[in-house]
């Protein structure tokens, strides 16, 4: 339910979580294609997502989107992770989910919007135990050394956000 108390930006992701995968793919095109045309372009808070997703031509002097959090790197566009220099290997799902949490760090990503933004299907096809499957071994593919923070915390219930300590 929409709530007029909410900012722009609040009832803007609860309609990005309605709109099909095609419509999400026009979106990015849009976004791409004013971000390129136009002095000031518009943002989205998906839109790093759009561009590795989607392999939408980029201006060669567009900055990397680069994060580090003490011993953590990670770049999008190179699709890296490292912690204490040593690259984490990740499938494609582990990369795109620790790419929406890292990218959002503190905002809670529940289980139905992982499913749309991950695997752009109707979350209903898939189970809970897929996205956690997923999550447990991102987790333990991040965990190196057991004095490192746990970067995926889980929220009880609705589902994951990045914390760095």
């Amino acid at each position: 339910m929409l709530d007029l108390a909410e900012t722009g930006w609040q009832i803007g992701e609860k309609l990005f979580a309605l709109l099909s995968a095609e419509q999400r793919r026009e979106l990015a095109q849009f976004v791409f294609e004013s971000e390129t045309n136009y002095a000031n372009p518009i943002y989205l808070p998906h839109q790093a997502i759009f561009r590795g997703k989607y392999s939408i031509p980029q201006r060669l002097n567009h900055p990397l989107t680069e994060t580090r959090s003490g011993d953590l790197y990670f770049c999008l566009e190179q699709r890296l992770v490292t912690i204490r220099e040593q690259p984490i290997e990740l499938t494609v799902k582990e990369f795109e989910i620790f790419s929406l949490l890292i990218l959002n760090p503190k905002r809670v990503f529940t289980y139905e919007m992982l499913m749309e933004l991950v695997w752009e299907e109707d979350y209903t096809y898939y189970s809970r135990k897929a996205v956690n499957n997923h999550v447990s071994n991102l987790r333990r593919k991040l965990k190196i050394a057991p004095n490192l923070p746990d970067y995926v915390k889980s929220v009880y219930g609705i589902g994951y956000k990045f914390e760095a300590k």
